[in-house]
C-alpha cells in the first residue's frame, strides 16, 4: 500500500499562523514520503529484488514506526482543526470529563498541565474501555510509550516544529491556549463515541 498525504480543510486560526500551519503539513508531508520509501525499500528485500545488510533492514524497521507514528499522529493533530473550535457541554466525552476531572475546563487546565512539562512530545488523550477512563499521558517520542491499544481522543503536537514559526519555546504555554481555542471538540468527541462502542 502507498500512503497518499491527506488534505485538511482548516480555517483561519488565531494565535497559529497560515504560515505555521504550512511548515507543519510540510513536514506530516516528510513523515508520508518517508512511510513509503521505507515500506518501498523493505518489499523490494522480502521480493529478493534489493539485497541490504541485516542490520540495516532491522534499523529500516525500527525507522518505520517513527514515520509511520508521526504519519498518523500529525493525521490526529490536523483533523481536529477542521470544522472551526466547537464543544459540546452535553456531549458523553464532555460527560466523561467532568465525570473525572469535574469540569471542562478541568479538562483543559488537566491537559495543560500535562503540556506543560519539560521537553518536546506530544500530549495524547486516549480512552481506556477496561477501566472506562480517560487519560491524559505525555508521550517523548511518537513512537515510543503510546499506551498500547488505547485509541486517541486528543492529540496535541509539542515538538518546536509545531510552533515555533509563530512562538520561541519560552511562549509554548501561548501556543497550547491558541491549540486549545481553536479545537474542534467534535472531532474529539466523535473518536470517544467510537472507542466506547
Amino acid at each position: 500500500m502507498t500512503y497518499t498525504p491527506r488534505t485538511f480543510s482548516l480555517p483561519v486560526l488565531p494565535g497559529i499562523s497560515e504560515k505555521q500551519i504550512a511548515v507543519h503539513l510540510a513536514l506530516y508531508e516528510g513523515y508520508v514520503k518517508h512511510v513509503n520509501l521505507i515500506a518501498e525499500k523493505l518489499k523490494a528485500v522480502r521480493d529478493g529484488a534489493l539485497e541490504l545488510d541485516p542490520y540495516i533492514v532491522n534499523e529500516l524497521r525500527r525507522r518505520f514506526a517513527f514515520e509511520f507514528d508521526g504519519m498518523r499522529m500529525h493525521e490526529y493533530y490536523f483533523e481536529q482543526f477542521e470544522g472551526g473550535a466547537q464543544k459540546d457541554q452535553a456531549s458523553a466525552l464532555a460527560q466523561k470529563s467532568i465525570e473525572k476531572y469535574g469540569s471542562l475546563d478541568a479538562f483543559a487546565a488537566h491537559i495543560k498541565e500535562v503540556a506543560g512539562s519539560r521537553g518536546i512530545g506530544w500530549v495524547v488523550v486516549y480512552f481506556d474501555k477496561v477501566s472506562a477512563e480517560l487519560h491524559t499521558v505525555f508521550v517523548n517520542d511518537h513512537e515510543l510509550g503510546q499506551l498500547s491499544g488505547l485509541p486517541i481522543i486528543l492529540a496535541l503536537d509539542l515538538w518546536e516544529h509545531a510552533f515555533m514559526v509563530d512562538y520561541v519555546p519560552a511562549e509554548k504555554k501561548t501556543y497550547i491556549d491558541a491549540f486549545l481555542a481553536n479545537l474542534n471538540w467534535s472531532v474529539c468527541e466523535k473518536r470517544f463515541e467510537s472507542a466506547v462502542a
